[in-house]
């Protein structure tokens, strides 16, 4: 298993295949709410599992934060460790960027895993494409 940052067309086109099929497909997340002002400012990864491409994910930074967002992992690989590897190579990008913490929008059904890999709650329940999530922090 392996995490990298996406710098070809090649592999961005990959981690939209990835979003849409989990986000739009699964999720029923309209397009247009999928494909926002910060794809071109975000610093995307792809996680791979044995040569196949299984997860995506975005990061950007946020004042002395890095806003994790858009953090899929594709059905077949859920359950095998693919997000908290996403996660912890995202920390890491953070990290080595200066930054002090990673903040986050967690839909409900996901805050548990954060919590698992030290994120705590900041906020109430709210709705985000009509889902509901929390923001979320953890310091670095």
């Amino acid at each position: 298993m392996s995490v990298q940052i996406a710098n070809t067309e090649e592999e961005m086109q990959t981690v939209r295949e990835i979003r849409s099929t989990v986000f739009i497909d699964e999720q029923n997340v309209p397009p247009e709410e999928e494909w926002d002002e910060y794809e071109e400012q975000s610093t995307h990864l792809l996680a791979q599992v044995s040569g196949t491409w299984a997860g995506a994910g975005r990061v950007r930074f946020s004042g002395r934060a890095g806003k994790a967002e858009r953090i899929c992992v594709l059905k077949q690989f859920r359950g095998t460790g693919v997000g908290k590897e996403i996660m912890q190579a995202l920390e890491d990008y953070v990290a080595s960027q200066g930054a002090e913490s990673v903040i986050l929008n967690a839909q409900t059904h996901a805050k548990d895993f954060y919590e698992v890999l030290g994120y705590i709650i900041t906020s109430d329940e709210f709705l985000d494409a009509g889902i509901p999530h929390v923001a979320m922090e953890k310091r670095l």
